[in-house]
C-alpha cells in the first residue's frame, strides 16, 4: 500500500520541526540540499521520497526523477538511524540496502543524530508552551519505558501498522486522528486546568 497525503504530511511536518528550525544545524543541513533520498520500506507498495531544499524537506510518496541514493529496509530498522554508529553495522547486517551515493544517507542519519527531539516543540503552537511542557515532561518520564517495550515488539508492531494501514480505508483513517486529536485536547484541557489551579495556590 502507498502512503497517503495526511501520513507523508504528517512526516514531514515532524521532521521539519526538529531539522530546520535549529539553526545551529544549518551545517549539516546545507550538506544535504539539493539531494533526493529514496526510502523504501518493505512492509509498503510505494517509497517515501524525501527531497532536501535550503529551507524544508518535502515528504512525497510519488517521484518522477532519479534519487541521490535510495535505502531498502524494514519499518523496524527506523528507529535504529538516529544513532549514526549503528549505520555501517546496519549495511553490514543486510538490515539496511544502499544503492547510489551513500553519503546522502550518512548525512542524513548525522543529522538525525545531531537533532534533540523535543515533543514540547510539536505541541506548542497547538496547546501553548505551558501544556506542551507538561506534556513533554510526562513523554520524557515514560520515554524509557515506552522505548523498551518498542524494542521488545518491534516486529509486532511493525506487522500490526502495517496490517491496520492495508485493511483500513482513507475514510477511517481520518476519522481515527481526529478521534485521537479530540482526545489529546481534552486531555490538555484538563492538564491546563490543573496548573492553573497551582498557579492560584
Amino acid at each position: 500500500m502507498p502512503f497517503t497525503p495526511l501520513i507523508t504530511a504528517g512526516i514531514e511536518g515532524v521532521l521539519n520541526t526538529f531539522l530546520y528550525r535549529e539553526p545551529a544545524l544549518k551545517g549539516p543541513r546545507q550538506r544535504l540540499q539539493g539531494k533526493v533520498l529514496r526510502v523504501v520500506l518493505k512492509e509498503f507498495s510505494a517509497p517515501l521520497v524525501l527531497s532536501f531544499s535550503e529551507k524544508q524537506l518535502d515528504v512525497l510518496s510519488q517521484w518522477e526523477g532519479e534519487a541521490d541514493c535510495s535505502v531498502i529496509t524494514r519499518l523496524s530498522v527506523l528507529p535504529k538511524l538516529q544513532d549514526r554508529q549503528q549505520l555501517t553495522s546496519l549495511i553490514r547486517s543486510g538490515e539496511l540496502e544502499v544503492q547510489g551515493d551513500l553519503q546522502v544517507v550518512q548525512n542524513f542519519v548525522a543529522l538525525l543524530d545531531l537533532a534533540e527531539f523535543d515533543p514540547a516543540e510539536v505541541l506548542a503552537p497547538y496547546t501553548g508552551d505551558i501544556a506542551a511542557e507538561g506534556i513533554s515532561k510526562v513523554v520524557r518520564r515514560g520515554g524509557s519505558l515506552l522505548k523498551k517495550s518498542v524494542i521488545r515488539n518491534q516486529q509486532y508492531l511493525a506487522e500490526a501498522l502495517t496490517e491496520e494501514w492495508r485493511v483500513a480505508p482513507g475514510r477511517l483513517e481520518v476519522a481515527w486522528f481526529s478521534e485521537e486529536i479530540s482526545a489529546i485536547e481534552r486531555s490538555v484541557e484538563a492538564l491546563t486546568k490543573r496548573l492553573n489551579k497551582l498557579e492560584g495556590k
